[in-house]
């Protein structure tokens, strides 16, 4: 019957998400991950300073209204992120999505999930990696981006090796000289704006340039949502979180809410200080990409510009690890349910981390990497592509609460029971199909509004899936024993 087996893993997984700090069956995760942890993965995937690449991008875009469009984005995102908390407590497993459509809709949308978050998660680090060797590059102009790529590869790789605490503890410190830096942005920008006032009025970057566009301001959030990506990677912990998974909840919505005032923050007085007006710079497409660096450079100075350019080649390398982390347990959580070759479900004894899945998504991520690396087009042809299989995969999610919570719900399923202790009535409406299909609506127009070739790339992805999960029926069938 669909999503048996997903029920049962559920259960079974909330009795583990009870155990103590150290807690994880023999040859399992360990649970050794604090609050803190989740929240450093969760912004090191994401970046403190994500917003300083499509700056310019959203400023032209939504008429100069680019901090209401953070906030806007903030908002839309919360939907997903109150998704993964019900869900990452329906079902405290590492795979995250893939967990949650297993419990909400059956297997075969589970490995759907699975299969569609994997071209999220072993290229987005790809992409993160290109830009951190693409920055050094432009810093150390002898070494060609190709080798600092792949450099940037083996350094976080062999910290992901060594443990998740490891790691954990690595990233706090680059997470730390992130905010640092943003920091002195935000202190340099206001002794500017003290001393020499806003180059435009102090609330055009709330309610544009000209007059406030809602259509603008609403194409524009259809790419800001894409800066969000990588919050979600927390929910793929949920078995090596001390605390369970209600310490995983709440990372989740941690996260969304810092970055979400982080982003508002540094875009607003980016636009204050930006020497060129939204109309000039949508004039003038190709500057739109180093809008941020220069006006930096232009409002407080070239030493400022080198900084936050080292901060985000730096940064960029650990949001990889961060996402690389994530990767690799999605692929053992598939390959324990024997979706994906069981070798890669093995956890090492003395580091804790599932190193051969570890291995698998860094050799995928290198290749990807370092082959965009040696293309002129490279970034922009992995850029494309990355961003639909997250959102496919969003999709199942919110479908995943939908089901789970009413479609199982109304057949007796355990979880409707744990619905109901929650709350009945319109809380319970709002929570359990109100913001879900908010979610599913916000997924739908940004994946409308998403570039040809990331569409096609992304049917042809999931075309593929779907084959894969024909023949592993087939084979089930011929078997005698098909679940789901």
């Amino acid at each position: 019957m669909p999503g048996t087996s997903g029920s049962g893993e559920g259960g079974a997984g909330d009795g583990a998400a009870g155990g103590g700090a150290g807690a994880g069956a023999p040859g399992g995760l360990r649970r050794t991950l604090t609050f803190r942890d989740l929240l450093v993965y969760g912004l090191l995937f994401i970046a403190p300073m994500a917003p300083v690449g499509i700056f310019g991008t959203l400023q032209a875009r939504s008429h100069g209204a680019v901090t209401v469009v953070y906030l806007v984005a903030t908002v839309a995102m919360a939907c997903t992120a109150s998704s993964y908390a019900h869900m990452v407590r329906v079902a405290p497993r590492a795979g995250s999505v893939y967990a949650y459509a297993r419990a909400g809709l059956g297997e075969g949308a589970g490995f759907v999930a699975g299969w569609m978050a994997m071209l999220d998660y072993l290229l987005i680090p790809a992409v993160a990696y290109l830009f951190s060797g693409i920055a050094l590059h432009a810093l150390v102009p002898a070494v060609h981006p190709w080798v600092w790529t792949a450099l940037a590869v083996v350094v976080t790789t062999l910290l992901n090796l060594a443990g998740v605490r490891t790691a954990a503890r690595v990233g706090f410190a680059v997470l730390a000289m992130e905010i640092v830096v943003l920091a002195v942005f935000v202190v340099s920008a206001v002794v500017v704006l003290v001393a020499h006032g806003a180059q435009r009025g102090w609330a055009a970057p709330l309610t544009g340039e000209g007059g406030f566009s809602p259509g603008a301001v609403l194409s524009a959030v259809s790419v800001a949502v894409l800066s969000y990506l990588g919050f979600d990677a927390i929910a793929s912990f949920a078995e090596e979180a001390g605390g369970g998974a209600d310490r995983v909840a709440r990372a989740l919505l941690t996260c969304l809410v810092v970055a979400g005032v982080l982003f508002a923050v540094q875009t607003y007085l980016a636009a204050l200080l930006m020497p060129m007006s939204a109309a000039e710079l949508a004039a003038r497409p190709a500057e739109q990409g180093t809008a941020f660096y220069t006006t930096v450079d232009s409002a407080v100075g070239g030493w400022l510009r080198a900084l936050v350019a080292v901060s985000k080649a730096v940064g960029a390398a650990f949001a990889a690890l961060a996402g690389q982390a994530a990767a690799g347990r999605l692929l053992f959580a598939m390959a324990r349910d024997r979706r994906l070759p069981g070798a890669m479900s093995k956890v090492d004894a003395a580091s804790g981390a599932p190193r051969r899945a570890l291995l698998g998504a860094a050799l995928v991520t290198l290749v990807a990497a370092v082959g965009a690396a040696r293309r002129d087009d490279g970034l922009d042809q992995l850029s494309s592509i990355v961003n639909v299989g997250a959102l496919t995969a969003f999709g199942l999610l919110h479908a995943s609460v939908l089901g789970w919570f009413w479609i199982r719900g109304r057949r007796g399923d355990r979880g409707m029971g744990r619905s109901r202790a929650a709350g009945d009535g319109a809380p319970s409406v709002l929570r359990h199909a109100v913001v879900p299909l908010l979610g599913l609506a916000v997924v739908i127009a940004v994946v409308v509004e998403a570039s040809a070739t990331a569409q096609l790339v992304g049917g042809v992805w999931l075309v593929a899936g779907l084959v894969v999960l024909a023949v592993q029926y087939g084979g089930r069938a011929r078997a005698g024993g098909v679940r789901g």
